[in-house]
């Protein structure tokens, strides 16, 4: 079994692959003092509660956005393991030729985003939107060019800066409103946060196309931990919420 980790800027998002199929996914808040001990004791914890046994695991694979949490994510796989991780990062075989203007920028987590879109849909136009910390965008050409793309606010960064900047507005639950017109200040900062990501999302991805593609669609796929808000808005030809997981495991695949 290969054991596939995604280090974000506020959660630990692994799966647990077993025949190239995730069996099993957990999420865990991180911060950025956390030891290698209370990791690794967690992922074992976590394995063992699923059924699991962590010694059948063969590999570990991992994208980090968090470079202070790197060392501490090896020695965990190190210590508790006996094994060393592969990590998604500069200098890796990815498949892609990423024509970002400096290739070291663009985030691991954007980077295995794409290589699980082409491994889905390979000779496809595709435009990634991930629902994570800061909401990002990936732009995919069927030639496998990483293009780039835009990174905004992410919902909860959002809701976060509206209860802090503000003396009388409330921290509220993240969820699809009933409708726009919210008719209390709940309902109009959840129609606003819905909404305003929603406006977002369409009007760059639609420029996007129209500066990318001739006008020829691309696939436009959800991903993420707010992916599944947005099921039934129409925008996505699909949601794929372990989209970034399929893309570490492939990436250490690649470079085995």
């Amino acid at each position: 079994m290969i054991l596939c980790l995604d280090i974000g800027n506020t959660q630990l998002y692994g799966g647990l692959f077993k025949d190239g199929e995730v069996v099993f996914r957990f999420r865990k808040v991180m911060n950025k003092g956390i030891s290698s001990d209370e990791i690794g004791i967690f992922l074992r914890s976590v394995i063992k509660e699923n059924g699991f046994d962590s010694t059948d695991i063969s590999r570990i694979a991992y994208c980090s956005v968090v470079p202070d949490l790197n060392h501490s994510i090896n020695n965990s796989c190190r210590h508790y393991f006996k094994l060393e991780p592969f990590s998604l990062k500069q200098g890796a075989k990815t498949g892609l030729k990423i024509k970002y203007t400096n290739p070291g920028e663009v985030g691991a987590d954007r980077i295995a985003d794409a290589i699980g879109a082409y491994t889905r849909y390979p000779g496809k136009n595709i435009i990634i939107v991930d629902f994570g910390t800061a909401t990002t965008i990936e732009v995919l050409t069927k030639d496998r060019e990483y293009l780039g793309g835009a990174i905004v606010p992410g919902l909860k960064i959002a809701m976060q800066s509206l209860e802090e900047r503000t003396a009388k507005l409330p921290k509220v639950e993240i969820v699809k409103p009933t409708r726009a017109c919210g008719r209390t200040t709940i309902e109009s900062i959840q129609s606003g946060l819905y909404y305003g990501n929603l406006g977002i999302i369409k009007e760059i991805t639609k420029t996007i196309t129209k500066e990318n593609f001739n006008g020829e669609k691309p696939m436009i796929l959800g991903t993420g931990g707010f992916s599944g808000l947005y099921r039934e808005s129409g925008v996505f030809d699909e949601i794929i919420p372990d989209l970034v997981l399929d893309g570490i495991y492939k990436a250490q695949e690649l470079n085995r």
